[in-house]
């Protein structure tokens, strides 16, 4: 399907493509089983674990607002608050002040947090190594015979 129009292309998927449409769906699903057991064998929760990764890993700067943490999580802005919340209970981010906005805060890993995440990320990192050839993005059908069949 498009996502600009709800629309299915024209060409129509092949065995090849379902198969590895199917491989690759295993391997995310592989991966997130792998992500979710290890996460909260470090006690966290998987929604914990994403809220310090979109922290470390927001773009030009060590810290975001709530509602810019909802936008990179995908969640209601209610429900960022209260995972702010139980991280900040737990020692793992803090509030500090926004400097150029009195109605926004920002969110910041603590010192915990920051190494808890070194943890967790190079688990995850290593995972994706061993999972190499499981993530890799399908190639379509129409995809490759295109590409074959030119010059």
């Amino acid at each position: 399907m498009s996502a600009a129009d709800g629309q299915a292309d024209a060409v129509p998927l092949t065995k090849h493509d379902f198969e590895a449409l199917a491989r690759f769906r295993f391997g995310i699903r592989r991966y997130l089983r792998f992500s979710e057991e290890t996460v909260r064998g470090q006690g966290l929760t998987p929604q914990q674990y994403q809220l310090l990764l979109a922290l470390k890993g927001f773009p030009e700067r060590e810290w975001a607002t709530v509602r810019e943490l909802a936008e990179r999580l995908q969640l209601r802005h209610h429900s960022v608050v209260e995972l702010v919340n139980r991280a900040q209970k737990q020692g793992l981010v803090q509030r500090a002040a926004h400097p150029g906005d009195a109605r926004a805060v920002r969110v910041l890993l603590t010192e915990d947090g920051d190494q808890i995440l070194a943890r967790l990320s190079a688990l995850h990192r290593d995972e994706l190594r061993r999972m190499d050839l499981a993530l890799t993005l399908p190639r379509w059908h129409d995809d490759w015979s295109e590409s074959s069949s030119a010059p």
